[in-house]
């Protein structure tokens, strides 16, 4: 192994006793027995006098895990006493040099949702938030949601020069919002290269937890902020929903059928905390619902033999993709932000399926909640939305899909099919058994349609449940993610 450069070499006291120190090239840095890895470890350092003290996070003793059996990471502080003024001054130097080439974050601005999951958001910033970014130097400017779409209503006006990024603490919620905020601006193509990070402190915190198991990293807020504050960037597929002039922006996922009914119609059972929604699904499962309409998508490269090609009908449904006539609920101007990709959608290779469907769920990231690994096979910047689709199955081949969910598993029982799309265009039908009943459209964990004779079908929806277009913007959006090979 070829032997690291060193840029620093003096002698220092640290724990009472004079020992030597190094700085090496590579940010590694060294004395008596500890030794510790600048970028990864160390979030920033102060000077007192001839005293360095150095704010670092470190594994905590063997024996000491946190959930999952990963090693807890504590905060602790390291001083070097320079024996110098011109040793201080250097030592100061270089490590402020080292620390700044790394383009780590300098100023936030941080969502905090009191309202979300366990209503815990403002307690994990204050315990588990904030004490690392004051190691790290980061400012921050902070702002409690008070409403649905404060966020995205914030985000529209904010002076986004003023700021290196912008951080949830929250779940998947707060994060779609603004999403929705940047592409809604007039400098939407500016905007929407701000990175954006996510603490987990919602209830299903499905862009996290993608975001950490990505590099073997447990889904903590802790471990999300030291990711922020390292500054290691990824690129995010957005898929755009399209209906009529209607625009929405989705960063995880669409759902419509089974998953759609558990996840939206299980509130009414909310008193039951996260039980509610293995209670709420072992109903669905028992009496199952099929629902007629249709699908048509674009397969990525190895998942042609989908589905049937389209040929005649294909310029009757693709044509008429913007006729479709939108909801109640508040529309986009598409004279300002970001329309959607520009593909020439009748040149695609189309191909079709009609249902009756059990379940059609399209996922953007692996995670859907801290416990359901939904697409195993999902990427964050591939192009592609994952397709999970059922269209019968016996009820307790279900149940045993249900369970393993945890894991992905679920994707290989024989009544599922796998795939990945490229575009999509939803055709939502009756259900089956009761043709005056339609169902819901759920996106990123919020409702976008509703059927006739579905639950709370009296309130407004952003769109009608009709024909819906999805399109994928490769890498749209900027994350605060973690090198593959992080804290390994």
């Amino acid at each position: 192994m070829e032997k690291e450069e060193c840029v620093l070499s003096d002698q220092v006291r640290a724990n009472g006793h004079t020992t030597a120190a190094t700085l090496s090239a590579g940010g590694q840095l060294r004395w008596g027995h500890r030794r510790l890895d600048i970028e990864k470890q160390v979030l920033g350092f102060c000077v007192e006098g001839y005293k360095i003290k150095i704010r670092a996070v470190v594994q905590a003793e063997a024996g000491i895990c946190c959930s999952g059996g990963n090693p807890t990471l504590i905060r602790q502080t390291y001083t070097l006493e320079l024996l110098s003024t011109d040793s201080l001054r250097l030592w100061t130097q270089k490590l402020q040099e080292y620390l700044e080439s790394l383009g780590r974050p300098k100023r936030l601005f941080i969502f905090v949702n009191p309202y979300g999951g366990k209503k815990s958001a403002s307690k994990i910033f204050v315990y588990d938030v904030k004490p690392l970014l004051d190691d790290a130097n980061v400012e921050y400017t902070l702002q409690e949601t008070k409403y649905q779409l404060h966020a995205k209503e914030v985000v529209q006006s904010l002076d986004l020069a003023k700021y290196d990024g912008i951080v949830c603490v929250s779940g998947d919620g707060i994060l779609v919002e603004v999403l929705n905020g940047l592409l809604i601006r007039e400098d939407w193509d500016h905007a929407i290269k701000i990175p954006l990070g996510v603490v987990p402190a919602g209830t299903g915190n499905g862009m996290a937890k993608s975001i950490l198991d990505s590099c073997g990293e447990p889904c903590a807020a802790s471990n999300a902020t030291l990711e922020i504050i390292r500054g290691h960037k990824r690129s995010l597929d957005v898929a755009t929903i399209s209906q009529g002039e209607t625009r929405f922006f989705s960063l995880l996922m669409l759902a419509w059928g089974l998953v759609a009914d558990i996840d939206i119609e299980s509130e009414k059972y909310r008193w039951m905390g996260s039980a509610r929604l293995e209670f709420y699904a072992l109903q669905r499962i028992l009496r199952l619902r099929r629902y007629n309409g249709s699908i048509m998508f674009v397969p990525a490269p190895g998942f042609e033999s989908y589905g049937e090609p389209l040929d005649l009908e294909k310029k009757i449904i693709i044509d008429g993709e913007t006729d479709a006539k939108s909801g109640d609920g508040p529309k986009t101007d598409p004279e300002h932000g970001y329309s959607g990709p520009k593909v020439d959608i009748k040149s695609l290779n189309w191909r079709k399926i009609d249902g009756p469907f059990v379940s059609i769920w399209l996922h953007n990231v692996p995670w859907g909640a801290e416990d359901t690994m939904a697409a195993p096979d999902a990427e964050f910047s591939d192009g592609c939305l994952d397709l999970i689709m059922i269209k019968d199955c016996r009820k307790l081949s279900l149940l045993k899909s249900m369970t393993e969910m945890n894991n992905g598993r679920h994707v290989k029982a024989s009544h599922t099919s796998y795939l990945k799309v490229k575009s999509f265009i939803l055709l939502p039908g009756s259900q089956v058994n009761d043709p005056t009943k339609g169902g819901i459209i759920d996106v990123d964990g919020e409702v976008l349609a509703r059927g006739k004779g579905v639950y709370k079908c009296e309130e407004k929806t952003l769109m009608s449940y009709d024909k819906l277009l999805i399109q994928v913007d490769q890498g749209l959006a900027t994350l605060f993610a973690p090198n593959s090979t992080s804290m390994k």
